[in-house]
């Protein structure tokens, strides 16, 4: 079976050579899947997509036309492919649901560490020979509460971590879990308790129309002044234009971003030759209590490794005509 490969970054392309072990034939392509761009799977019956590729209704249509079956999703998100439109069309879509929950909670308590401590802010005056401690005090984390929106498995393992800091922790999510409550003290709370008691927000929770946008301007004026807000779950989860008022009020103190929700074209990129044209980046770029990094939170050996192994071995389930456990319905 031959596969087209979209979006194919450097970071991956050895892990999913070594997973495939010969086994199909992979069309890597540095180009996303768009509008413009189905054209490229032509004598596929596969193709796999990452978290900026594109499958609207009319881009399955012309991946159907051309003879695709198969998708197979290199993240657990799908919130960029019309599932239902692709269930009409008979093309299967399989997903990689579980890479390494580890990977992204760690991230993600490095990113409250970071803003909290200010590291940049000190290796930077340090490159520079400035020694000064001025500006730089940070805060406890022990006793902080934290309040974490979403206990999937990469909430309970931020919950796990913190646990170990002796943060107080809150959390939300439509389906509790007793395991993280009798083992690290989680409270669950609503929505506008978890907002305003909490001095760290980190979101957890998946992009659908309940969520998009739930941190904008209403929900910011309720939280602590000067919470500490951090985004490694999805990008429309945030108002940014919201956030960034609240930057400015102080009303929000930090903001730790790793996605965001116009970052295709932009993330995975080198730009350094390119005049920033993302007026909204550009912004979050010049205010020091913000930090941002380039969706990269999912970024080990272990989860490279796994997201290879099992997008691989969801292809190889498609084309054998079997039932897939990571097939989206």
């Amino acid at each position: 079976m031959k596969v087209a490969v979209f979006n194919t970054h450097k970071f991956e392309k050895d892990f999913l050579i070594r997973a495939n072990d010969g086994r199909y034939e992979l069309k890597l392509l540095d180009f996303f899947l768009g509008i413009d761009t189905p054209e490229l799977a032509l004598g596929c019956e596969a193709i796999s997509i990452f978290t900026q590729d594109q499958a609207t209704a009319e881009v399955l249509d012309k991946l159907k036309a051309i003879g695709v079956k198969y998708i197979a999703l290199r993240c657990a998100g799908y919130n960029n492919v019309d599932i239902q439109h692709a269930r009409q069309l008979g093309i299967r879509v399989v997903r990689v649901p579980d890479y390494s929950p580890n990977a992204i909670a760690e991230f993600t308590v490095a990113i409250i560490l970071a803003l909290n401590r200010k590291l940049i802010r000190s290796h930077y005056r340090i490159m520079e020979m400035n020694f000064s401690l001025d500006g730089l005090v940070g805060f406890d984390m022990n006793g902080k509460t934290v309040g974490i929106i979403g206990t999937g498995k990469i909430g309970r393992i931020v919950a796990k971590i913190l646990h170990g800091f002796g943060c107080k922790i809150i959390a939300y999510d439509l389906v509790r879990n007793q395991e993280i409550i009798d083992a690290y003290e989680v409270k669950y709370t609503e929505l506008d308790t978890l907002y305003k008691e909490a001095d760290i927000i980190t979101l957890h929770a998946p992009l659908t129309k309940l969520t998009q946008y739930m941190i904008y301007a209403k929900t910011i004026a309720i939280m602590k002044k000067g919470v500490m807000l951090i985004n490694t779950g999805r990008g429309g989860l945030v108002q940014t234009q919201d956030v960034i008022t609240a930057l400015k009020s102080g009303q929000i103190g930090y903001f730790g971003l790793d996605v965001y929700e116009e970052e295709k074209g932009l993330f995975f990129e080198d730009h350094s030759e390119d005049i920033l044209l993302d007026d909204t980046i550009a912004r979050l770029m010049t205010l020091r209590n913000v930090m941002i990094t380039s969706h990269q939170a999912f970024l080990t050996d272990t989860a490279l490794k796994n997201i290879a192994k099992t997008t691989i071995e969801n292809l190889e389930c498609l084309e054998k005509g079997l039932p897939c456990e990571n097939e989206v319905v």
